[in-house]
């Protein structure tokens, strides 16, 4: 990596950083590898360290970049695919769903999500705790909020705790007539509990996926996936009818 201090650019430095960054990437590092601290490369760029880190945030937010804990920012592989169209999903658990139930457990969903179902604030909902795999991977964690009394009946296993009491759950929800679904996405940042089961660091980008899946004229299931940003690219293919407007949680 060169050593020559920016010149002046009209664009902002941090941006003209980026490029210079981003070039160095393709000619000098391989992925996986590991760049010099940030002292480092303030010093080789003649730039303040705030600069730096604003120039690698855009880089990880492109999926150019990788920050672990432990290990630094590192040369981020090709994005992974991830087709989230309707298609392609139907009921969360249905055959060919490449997620993987670990838990399920009852407890108040947040307001947002306790609006979209249309149940009381602080009513108990089935958490479903699901994670998606690539290449051995985690690249998204979902929690599916499913109302109680949006159940058909069913038995559980006696005993039953996290993954298989999980997909009890779901093949109770599977025998729901699916009536339709939509999707938003929107950019996000890592909670704690999501970067620890990304394997993140807090605050790192993110895409959030919430789904809402239709029944019988309600709403029975709201989905809210979060993707990491840095090794995942989104597909979308032709979107299920729905009998309601697109969902976004974002609102307070």
């Amino acid at each position: 990596m060169g050593t020559t201090q920016l010149d002046h650019q009209p664009e902002p430095k941090y941006w003209h950083l980026k490029t210079v960054l981003s070039r160095a990437l393709d000619t000098e590092f391989s992925v996986g590898q590991a760049l010099p601290n940030e002292r480092e490369l303030a010093a080789r760029f003649g730039v303040a360290r705030a600069t730096l880190r604003q120039a690698l945030d855009q880089l990880e937010l492109e999926g150019r970049l990788q920050r672990r804990r432990g290990v630094g920012t590192t040369v981020a592989p090709p994005r992974v695919g991830v087709d989230v169209s309707p298609r392609q999903h139907t009921w969360p658990g249905a055959p060919g769903d490449t997620w993987v139930a670990s838990d399920a457990v009852r407890t108040p969903p947040p307001p947002a999500v306790a609006r979209a179902l249309d149940v009381p604030a602080g009513e108990p909902v089935e958490v479903v705790h699901r994670t998606l795999l690539a290449h051995g991977q985690p690249v998204a964690a979902e929690q599916l909020f499913i109302p109680v009394d949006a159940l058909p009946p069913g038995d559980e296993p006696r005993g039953a705790s996290g993954a298989e009491r999980a997909r009890a759950v779901l093949a109770r929800l599977g025998r729901l007539d699916l009536g339709g679904q939509d999707r938003s996405v929107e950019l996000g940042s890592a909670g704690s509990d999501d970067a620890r089961r990304l394997d993140r660091l807090p605050g790192s980008p993110v895409l959030i996926v919430t789904t809402r899946y239709v029944a019988g004229g309600r709403t029975v299931a709201v989905a809210a996936a979060t993707y990491r940003a840095d090794t995942c690219r989104l597909t979308f293919g032709n979107q299920a009818s729905s009998s309601q407007a697109p969902l976004s949680l974002s609102a307070s």
